[in-house]
């Protein structure tokens, strides 16, 4: 199974994001966890490659079981382990060829472009500190079909 990490770092009421290319979503940077690294060693890693920016004490705050199904039948499954930040070190790249990065209100993440699964993630995660553990459910075309989440 597919292990993946992303952060989401908050600073001064806004939140850094990367707006992909290919659908133009914005997403909390990461990706995925490399043969015997740790969840954390790859936030770590996976952020400074994306952001230019070394986190300072992530703090796990979600695991999602991620679930892609076609007429009611598993397709792809993988885990997300999604961490929070909110102190940082070094400079944001200018560039980055993940995609554009650029810090976003918190407030404004409703009217961001994002797949329901992160808006869901997202949202939820920003309301509070408190551990997140869920599944969530989407089909082919990464529409959320349903999930657990509190």
């Amino acid at each position: 199974m597919q292990r993946v990490a992303n952060c989401i770092l908050t600073s001064n009421g806004k939140v850094l994001l990367l707006k992909k290319p290919r659908r133009g979503w914005w997403v909390a940077p990461g990706g995925k966890v490399e043969p015997s690294e740790t969840v954390l060693e790859a936030v770590s890693r996976e952020y400074e490659e994306e952001t230019g920016l070394i986190l300072d004490q992530p703090t796990l705050c979600g695991v999602f079981t991620m679930c892609m199904e076609e007429e009611g039948r598993l397709q792809k499954e993988w885990m997300l382990f999604t961490f929070r930040a909110n102190h940082y070190q070094g400079d944001l790249l200018e560039y980055s060829e993940e995609g554009e990065l650029m810090w976003q209100n918190e407030d404004d993440i409703a009217d961001l472009s994002l797949s329901e699964m992160d808006r869901v993630i997202l949202t939820r995660l920003l309301e509070g500190r408190e551990l997140i553990i869920g599944r969530l459910v989407y089909n082919s075309d990464e529409e959320l079909l349903y999930h657990n989440l509190p």
